[in-house]
């Protein structure tokens, strides 16, 4: 599909998130706009609503990317989460994989704060995998404005055996940086895949 096919937009919350996905675009299957929202899930909603009332937009998919804390004991700093709901998300785990990329697929917990010790600990006791502040609440919004690909990409920025402080500040800030610069091209893919049943 050429470059006039549907648009993708993908929804980050971080200055630094939106920083690494900064990549070459060239080879996307139609416009791509990319969305910051900053911190928080209400933050998140917001901006994903007022992004998608764009008539540019009608009918994008959107795919929602950033760090996360992983869950699961064996996870690594680099790992990347997949959302198991919705659907959406099974074929961009599969194109991540077939990337190169170590990939885990499952529940995404929502959080309006960084996750740490006993309450990590709480939420993998739920069946997730992995928690973070803006995906459920980007995939709600995103919904709520008519059927369209939905899917959340996650980076693991620490796990239980590796905290994190403050991103950036530690080595496995530095690994989720380098993973998330490199995912766009899958990004694209993914969205290509998604967009061929509408020729």
């Amino acid at each position: 599909m050429g470059p006039s096919g549907p648009p993708l937009v993908v929804v980050c919350a971080l200055r630094v998130e939106r920083f690494a996905l900064r990549g070459d675009r060239s080879h996307a299957s139609g416009p791509v706009a990319f969305v910051r929202t900053g911190m928080g899930p209400q933050a998140a909603e917001r901006a994903v609503t007022a992004a998608l009332r764009d008539p540019a937009l009608d009918g994008a998919a959107v795919l929602t990317t950033g760090f996360c804390a992983g869950l699961a004991p064996g996870m690594r700093p680099g790992d990347v989460v997949v959302a198991d709901e919705p659907p959406d998300g099974e074929s961009l785990a599969a194109a991540l994989k077939a990337a190169g990329h170590t990939v885990h697929v499952g529940r995404l917990a929502e959080s309006d704060h960084v996750v740490r010790g006993p309450e990590r600990a709480a939420l993998r006791a739920t069946g997730a995998v992995a928690v973070d502040m803006e995906s459920a609440a980007m995939m709600r919004a995103a919904l709520a404005r008519g059927p369209r690909p939905v899917a959340a990409a996650r980076v693991v920025v620490d796990t239980p055996e590796f905290e994190l402080v403050r991103v950036g500040t530690l080595r496995t800030g530095i690994t989720a940086f380098r993973v998330l610069r490199d995912l766009l091209p899958t990004f694209l893919d993914w969205h290509r895949s998604t967009a061929l049943p509408w020729r």
